[in-house]
């Protein structure tokens, strides 16, 4: 850090030290894992008190946000509560009634927003995704692996998609539009965006590939390679943005105005707490917090955030080594992307967690 990064980092109550090392942490993961890119930025009281780009990439450059994007979503959903267009104890069904066939008219606003509906996998992919009717015809024909509140776990594409269109039929704007009008335009953060034409954010680049005929996990993070899926715009997955962006929209969450902080409290608030069910590549593990649509630190700090910060933190990982989280305890806002992947996906070897980790618990410790 220079001179006049630790002064302006003290300025906000970052410690100058701590984030240092945070940084110095970061640099290591890109030159020794090696990784081709990585930006962070950590952010308080509504300013960013650092914002760096280590390997090959720019401040300027915008990464896939990949499940990092769910917190935005949450943002987004959240602003809806707030102003009193959404109630969590509403039923899917009775805004989207193309949903409410095979046994879905139980199925909550709650429940899609903790990943407990019960359609964890249901399928709806390119070039369907592209089209409202295909999007609302598969919805019809989904059916429930569970019955509603069963069990958590996590629903990859399926949860976003019906969020999305639940804002479209209470605000009259697609999910990208009132993105962009509503929030992320009024905010100044214009980084944020979704359904992306291609050469716009840094391609996906493979970190272990050893010859021609390896081929990414078709069903892992890997399908957003494909520019015309990205440009397709799935919410909790194909959102963009810078490092900074990200922290900032987090920080708006309390500081802009936009949100009621009743809202915020509502949607940040742990629901409930277990291990995900499923492959651990796509929950398993520790036991996870879950509020409205992010991960909640809870007791366990599952879901790859930190453990240092306060039980309140809250936000969302990301493939394979991104992370993105609010402290409302002190007031530190985190963000970690990269463009880097393994052909799997997800990276559970013990090098990886070890990175992933130490950077997580160095961010939630900066005051």
């Amino acid at each position: 850090m220079t001179e006049v990064g630790q002064r302006e980092a003290a300025a906000l109550g970052v410690d100058p030290g701590r984030l240092d090392a945070l940084l110095r942490r970061i640099r290591q993961a890109v030159e020794e894992m090696p990784l081709p890119s990585m930006q962070v930025a950590v952010a308080r009281h509504g300013r960013l008190a650092a914002f760096e780009t280590f390997g090959d990439a720019t401040n300027a450059d915008r990464y896939v946000l990949q499940s990092v994007g769910r917190s935005i979503v949450a943002g987004v959903v959240w602003h809806l509560i707030g102003t009193g267009r959404l109630d969590v104890r509403e039923h899917v069904c009775a805004i989207v009634p193309e949903f409410g066939t095979n046994g879905k008219d139980a199925v909550t606003v709650e429940h899609v927003l903790t990943h407990t509906a019960g359609f964890p996998f249901a399928p709806l992919g390119y070039p369907k995704l592209l089209s409202r009717e295909q999007r609302l015809a598969a919805f019809a024909r989904w059916r429930l692996d569970y019955p509603p509140g069963d069990r958590l776990q996590f629903h990859l594409t399926s949860a976003a998609w019906v969020l999305a269109e639940i804002v479209e039929r209470r605000t009259g704007l697609t999910f990208a539009e009132y993105l962009r009008t509503e929030l992320a335009g009024p905010l100044g953060l214009s980084s944020l965006d979704l359904g992306v034409a291609a050469g716009t954010a840094l391609p996906m680049i493979a970190t272990d590939r050893t010859g021609d005929d390896q081929e990414p996990d078709p069903w892992g993070p890997w399908y957003l390679a494909d520019p015309r899926v990205l440009a397709g715009g799935e919410p909790s997955h194909s959102l963009v943005g810078t490092a900074a962006d990200v922290a900032l929209y987090f920080q708006a969450l309390v500081h802009s105005g936009l949100w009621t902080a009743d809202a915020v409290a509502e949607g940040s608030r742990l629901r409930r707490i277990e291990r995900p069910a499923g492959e651990e590549a796509y929950g398993g593990g520790t036991p996870v917090g879950m509020g409205l649509f992010v991960t909640v630190a809870g007791s366990t700090a599952g879901g790859g955030l930190p453990s240092t910060g306060s039980p309140a933190l809250f936000g969302n990982s990301g493939a394979a080594y991104q992370l993105g989280f609010l402290d409302p305890v002190s007031g530190v806002s985190f963000a970690l992307l990269c463009n880097g992947y393994p052909l799997a996906g997800y990276d559970l070897s013990p090098r990886g967690r070890a990175m992933t980790t130490a950077i997580a618990d160095l961010a939630g410790n900066l005051t």
